[in-house]
């Protein structure tokens, strides 16, 4: 799992790529819930999500996007964008794209 995080246009913009699995869903979690608290800092910005690298995401990395939900509350609005056919199927399935904005 790869993760890079970046600010431009008032928001921030992290892309994740590879896999987040039982083996990298703590690294992924740990810089999500830090790319909240960077957001919250610069006056709530948002915080979009490219989870078009993704190959794959377990359960484990639906909790750490959950983690981070509960982190950002109210103030830091967060977006996954741009998921592929297989991380549109796990977040339907999951309901997870109820509970998060994804946009294409």
């Amino acid at each position: 799992m790869d993760w890079e995080l970046k600010r431009e246009a008032g928001r921030f913009l992290g892309r994740v790529r590879g896999r987040v699995d039982e083996t990298t869903w703590e690294a992924f979690s740990e810089a999500l819930t830090a790319a909240v608290r960077e957001a919250k800092a610069a006056g709530d910005a948002p915080l979009v999500v490219d989870v078009s690298g993704l190959d794959y995401m377990s359960s484990r990395g639906l909790r750490a996007l959950t983690m981070a939900k509960r982190e950002a509350g109210d103030s830091v609005k967060i977006t996954l964008a741009s998921p592929n056919a297989r991380m549109r199927e796990i977040l339907a399935i999951s309901r997870y794209d109820k509970l998060f904005e994804v946009v294409p």
